[in-house]
C-alpha cells in the first residue's frame, strides 16, 4: 500500500502527518492565496507611488495611466492560482511571465511586491514541479537584474529586494516540500506497519485453526475407524467410539470459534469464545491420544508450572506439544510417547519423545506445516525448536522459550 503522490488529488499531508482534519475545504485553501493576492496587487495595478508630495515628507498616489492593461496582467495571474493544484509547473511559469510584463510595463512605479508568483513558485515546489519553479524564478531574477542595467530610472534598491525574495520565497518552498515529504513517508511506514500486523494475525490464526484442526480431525479419524472396526463385534466399544468423536468434535467447534471470533468486526457477543488452552489441560490431551490407541506419559516439573507461567507461554507449549502428539499420530506409528514439561531458572522446556519410526524428511528438514508452525511459535516468543530422529529409532521435539526477564530476576 503506498501514498499517492504529493500533491496530487486536492490531498494536505501536513494535516494527516499532524493527524487533524483541516477547518477548512481543499476549495477554501486554494481560493486563499488567490484573495490575498488581489487584495494586495490590485491596488498597486491602480495606483502608483509618485515620490513626496506637496508636503514634504508626505508621499503622493495617483492613478496609473497604464491602469487597465495592469489590472488585466493583474487579476489574470491572480486567478491562475486556481489552477495551480492541477498543473503546478505550468502555472508558475505563466505567473512568472506575468509578473515580468507588470515589471516591464511600469518600471518606474514601484508598487506591492508581486505576490501571486510567490504563491505560484512555492506550491510549485510542494507539489513536485521543482525545475518549473526554479527555472521560473531565475527567469524572474535575471529579468530584474537586466532592467536595473538597460533601465534608467530602475531603482537598484529593487534588485536588492527581488533577490532577497527570490531566495526566500525558494526556500519557503523547498521547507513545505520537505515536509510534505516526511507525512508521506510518515504514512507510508504507517501503512506498512498496518500491514505487517494484518499479515501477522493471518498467520497467527491459521496456525491456530491448523493446531486445532490437525488434532481434533486427526483423533476423529482414528476414532471413527475404531468405531468401524468394533460396531458389530464389540457394541459398546463402538458407542465409546462415537462418545469420543462427539468429545473431540465438540472441543474442535468451540476453539474454531474462538479463533474466528476475532474476525468479527460488528462487535456482536453472539459468537462464544472458548478460553485459549492452557498447560492445565495437558492432562485432558494426554488422554485423548491414549484413547487412540498411543501411551502417553505426562511428566510436570513442577506442578505449578500449570498456573506460574505466563499465558502467551502456555499457549504456545500447549500447541507444541498437541501438534507433537497429532504428528505422532498420524505418521510415527508409535506406541509410547513421553511429553516432559518442565522450568529451569531461565527457560520453560517442553520436550516430547515417541518410540515410533521417524517421520517424512520433508518435516524433519522443516518444511512440513505442523513443524513450521511450532518453529514460528517458539521464535515469536524468543525461543527455540528442536525436531529431529532419535538415534535409537523414534523422534524428539524439544521447545524452550525464555523465561521473562522479571521471573529470571
Amino acid at each position: 500500500m503506498t501514498a499517492p503522490p504529493l500533491g496530487a488529488g486536492g490531498s494536505d499531508d501536513a494535516w494527516e502527518l499532524a493527524g487533524a482534519r483541516p477547518r477548512s475545504s481543499p476549495r477554501a485553501r486554494l481560493r486563499l492565496p488567490v484573495a490575498i493576492s488581489l487584495l494586495i496587487q490590485v491596488p498597486g495595478a491602480l495606483f502608483g507611488w509618485r515620490g513626496p508630495g506637496p508636503r514634504a515628507g508626505s508621499p503622493s498616489f495617483a492613478l496609473s495611466a497604464d491602469w487597465p492593461l495592469a489590472l488585466v496582467i493583474t487579476v489574470v495571474a491572480c486567478l491562475a492560482l486556481l489552477a495551480a493544484r492541477r498543473w503546478p509547473g505550468p502555472v508558475v511559469a505563466f505567473v512568472t511571465a506575468a509578473a515580468i510584463a507588470d515589471l516591464l510595463l511600469r518600471p518606474e512605479m514601484p508598487g506591492p511586491p508581486f505576490v501571486a508568483l510567490a504563491f505560484a513558485i512555492v506550491g510549485a515546489i510542494a507539489r513536485n514541479a521543482r525545475v518549473w519553479a526554479w527555472v521560473s524564478a531565475g527567469v524572474m531574477w535575471v529579468t530584474v537584474l537586466l532592467a536595473s542595467l538597460a533601465l534608467v530610472d530602475f531603482a537598484p534598491s529593487r534588485v536588492a529586494f527581488s533577490t532577497l525574495g527570490v531566495l526566500a520565497v525558494l526556500g519557503i518552498g523547498e521547507a513545505v516540500r520537505a515536509r510534505r515529504e516526511r507525512a508521506a513517508a510518515y504514512r507510508r511506514a504507517l501503512a506498512q506497519r498496518r500491514q505487517t500486523a494484518a499479515e501477522a494475525e493471518r498467520v497467527r490464526i491459521a496456525r491456530e485453526l491448523h493446531d486445532v484442526l490437525a488434532h481434533s480431525l486427526s483423533s476423529i479419524n482414528v476414532q471413527a475407524g475404531v468405531g468401524l472396526h468394533l460396531i458389530e463385534r464389540d457394541p459398546a466399544a463402538g458407542a465409546a467410539a462415537l462418545a469420543e468423536i462427539k468429545a473431540a468434535s465438540r472441543v474442535a467447534l468451540d476453539e474454531v470459534r474462538s479463533v474466528l471470533g476475532v474476525l468479527r468486526s460488528d462487535g456482536a457477543p453472539g459468537s462464544p469464545l472458548a478460553p485459549e488452552p492452557e498447560l492445565s489441560q495437558l492432562e485432558r490431551l494426554a488422554a485423548s491420544v491414549t484413547g487412540q490407541g498411543v501411551l502417553v506419559e505426562l511428566e510436570l516439573h513442577p506442578e505449578s508450572i500449570t498456573h506460574d507461567a505466563p499465558r502467551p507461554i502456555q499457549l504456545a507449549l500447549y500447541r507444541i506439544v498437541q501438534e507433537s502428539l497429532t504428528n505422532v499420530v498420524r505418521h510415527a506409528q508409535a506406541n509410547h510417547v513421553t511429553v516432559s514439561v518442565r522450568a529451569d531458572a531461565t527457560h520453560y522446556i517442553a520436550e516430547i519423545v515417541d518410540d515410533g519410526a521417524a517421520t517424512s524428511a520433508d518435516d524433519t528438514a522443516g518444511g512440513g506445516r505442523g513443524l513450521l508452525g511450532m518453529r514460528e511459535r517458539a521464535t515469536l516468543l524468543g525461543g527455540t525448536l528442536e525436531a529431529r530422529p532419535q538415534p535409537g529409532g523414534g523422534f524428539r521435539v524439544c521447545a524452550r522459550i525464555p523465561r521473562p526477564e522479571e521471573e529470571q530476576s
